[in-house]
């Protein structure tokens, strides 16, 4: 009979706990690849309701622990992949680097439902836990050089919702999301049922409402977009590299295809040339005579006082660059090892980085004056980083993201690259020329659209016309300071009211 009890009591703690799980893992799937969208309202609902029968913090804790865990294990998997590169030395880290990864991303998660449960009452908890996991979204975001890998915002790339991104951004989207689908929850409450369903039939109006996408203007210029796909494994092999290289001058000196635009620029991915800059002038003389006069943008490693950066340079008639940009948000662990040289003696190395404490960072954000237009360069990881697009020293004309997505595989880490990227571009209203080594480069116009591309796996070339940019957005204006505010705002209110409702009980 005891026994029996204890079962009977433990039995809806283990399924709420199962349920976490599964809501997380599920809800991972409405990213790329897959956006399988219905699950966002389902999974998001019922979290809504497992937060009413929740009882103390430690269980809140533990339930957002666990529902980010799912969340970001299975969102974020493709992080495995960059340790089957060098598979005999790291591949034994995958398992590890992915669960901790995710483990440690989930205690902002913890953190959002253990506080809503520890101060909300009714239906204020609900706003709460939208307030705090909003706020958690943020900190992930910005703190510790930031991951906002996976955001909720992501989830609505090819819907009309994504068309707020240029007045909200994307926390303002994930807030929006939140409050929509968290009420949810309560719909089996007789008392709140209308809260349930007004705040979902609020945000479909609004999304209703927006304004038809209008058909892209172009700018009269072209850019020719290189994409070698050369596998990460064989990018740097002595007997292949140099083949990749080859491939990409050959691309480079291609005459226009029929009726195709002759282009104002090329570019080549990330790290093209497998030299550093300070060897590279033979190399480069024979790009800039396969480019014929067109300026060439491409991505090159470069050591300077005795230090090594991931660097863009343009090519403008001549071996020496006219233009360098350094990359400047650098991945932790990969370009870079905190306390690197130290972390050496032990054979702990960033992926990419070339010695020590790998690549230093750039100065920052700055313009590159091209034929097409002064143009912001972003390296790979820093399309993933909006305030970083924000931090420009003034508006460019369109984004240039050079990009090596054969460290994240071919599952769904470039296909949640390139989701990104297009947000960057709708955020902005700005056109974004997207080259991958490995694919998907794209050229994406300022609604977010991609407009031409070369798919994931496959070497080639394209020719792709340069769609004009919109008028400043509210968000490049303003970034996230005001969906911030306004999150303080309402959880400020969501306090007031629980406040009164447990001086009430």
């Amino acid at each position: 009979m005891i026994t029996r009890q204890i079962a009977l009591g433990l039995a809806p703690s283990v399924l709420r706990l199962a349920g976490a799980i599964l809501s997380g893992a599920a809800l991972a799937f409405a990213l790329a690849p897959f956006h399988i969208l219905w699950l966002v309202p389902v999974c998001l609902g019922l979290v809504g309701y497992h937060l009413q029968m929740l009882s103390t913090p430690r269980q809140g804790a533990v339930y957002g622990w666990l529902l980010g865990t799912a969340y970001f294990t299975v969102g974020m998997v493709w992080i495995y992949e960059p340790f089957q590169i060098d598979a005999d030395r790291y591949a034994w880290m995958a398992p590890f680097a992915v669960v901790g990864l995710a483990a440690g991303l989930a205690l902002f998660w913890a953190a959002a439902v253990s506080f809503a449960v520890r101060i909300g009452r009714g239906a204020w908890r609900s706003l709460l836990l939208i307030v705090f996991l909003s706020l958690a979204e943020f900190a992930r975001a910005y703190l510790l050089t930031g991951l906002p890998w996976a955001g909720f915002a992501q989830f609505w790339i090819d819907t009309p919702m994504a068309q707020l991104l240029p007045w909200v951004g994307p926390h303002g989207v994930a807030l929006l999301t939140l409050m929509a689908c968290v009420p949810l929850g309560l719909v089996t409450d007789a008392r709140m049922k209308a809260l349930a369903v007004v705040p979902g039939a609020i945000a479909v109006a609004l999304v209703s409402a927006l304004p038809v996408v209008p058909e892209p203007v172009f700018t009269g210029k072209a850019v020719r977009l290189i994409q070698p796909n050369a596998p990460q494994n064989l990018k740097w092999h002595p007997d292949l590299r140099w083949s990749f290289v080859e491939r990409q001058i050959d691309y480079t000196r291609a005459a226009p295809a029929q009726a195709a635009p002759r282009p104002d620029l090329i570019v080549w991915p990330e790290t093209a040339v497998p030299l550093m800059l300070n060897y590279a002038e033979d190399i480069l003389d024979d790009i800039v005579a396969a480019a014929g006069g067109t300026p060439v943008l491409l991505g090159i490693q470069r050591r300077r006082d005795g230090r090594y950066y991931n660097s863009a340079i343009v090519l403008d008639g001549a071996a020496m660059p006219s233009q360098i940009y350094d990359k400047a948000h650098l991945v932790p662990f990969g370009e870079y090892v905190p306390a690197g040289n130290l972390m050496a003696r032990f054979g702990i190395h960033g992926f990419a980085s070339q010695a020590g404490a790998g690549y230093a960072a750039g100065p920052g954000p700055r313009l590159l004056d091209l034929p097409v237009g002064k143009a912001l360069p972003l390296i790979c990881y820093e399309a993933v980083f909006p305030q970083d697009v924000n931090a420009a020293p003034e508006r460019p004309d369109l984004l240039i993201q050079i990009t090596n997505d054969a460290w994240f595989g071919t599952y769904s880490g470039p296909y949640q690259h390139l989701v990104q990227a297009r947000m960057r571009a709708i955020e902005q209203g700005l056109p974004m020329v997207r080259v991958a080594n490995t694919g998907v480069s794209a050229m994406i116009d300022p609604h977010g659209r991609v407009l031409d591309a070369l798919p994931l796996g496959e070497a080639g070339y394209l020719d792709a016309a340069l769609p004009q940019p919109l008028a400043p957005t509210l968000y490049s204006r303003s970034g996230d300071l005001w969906v911030f505010l306004f999150c303080i705002g309402l959880g400020a209110l969501a306090l007031w009211r629980s406040a009164l409702l447990a001086r009430r009980s």
